[in-house]
């Protein structure tokens, strides 16, 4: 299980990076597309405003590149050097990957933009008071 109050926590759960307490996103599930963009304003346990400035997501863009190429090359690599599928097949398999993974590359590129800006703080609690 991974540890409260590591990056990879938060990224992978979509929880606040800095209390790590509840997750972001008004639903937690990236599949359900109607909804895969609605986030809480402000964490209700530690007060963390999420959209720091107007368009601050746009940054995962540049995230959300790089993830689609990790992923593309991986769908590569699985399909044509160890299923042995040909150059076109490796290609439908990259394009269906990232057809299937595009909600969930969204949600991670948003985590990691995040959490690039907002560390994790263990007393959080004793600097509301």
């Amino acid at each position: 299980m991974l540890k409260k109050g590591s990056k990879l926590n938060s990224i992978l759960t979509g929880s606040c990076p800095k209390c790590q307490e509840e997750s972001m996103y008004l639903e937690k599930n990236p599949y359900i597309l109607g909804k895969i963009f609605k986030m809480h304003e402000t964490c209700t346990h530690c007060g963390t405003r999420y959209k720091m400035e107007p368009s601050f997501f746009y940054g995962a863009m540049y995230v959300s590149y790089a993830l689609s190429i990790a992923f593309g090359v991986a769908a590569f690599i699985i399909s044509n050097v160890f299923i042995g599928l040909g150059l076109i097949q490796s290609f439908i398999a990259i394009v269906i990957t990232l057809i299937f993974t595009s909600p969930l590359i969204l949600r991670l590129s948003r985590n990691i933009w995040i959490n690039m800006f907002i560390h994790f703080d263990k007393d959080w609690k004793n600097k509301q008071r």
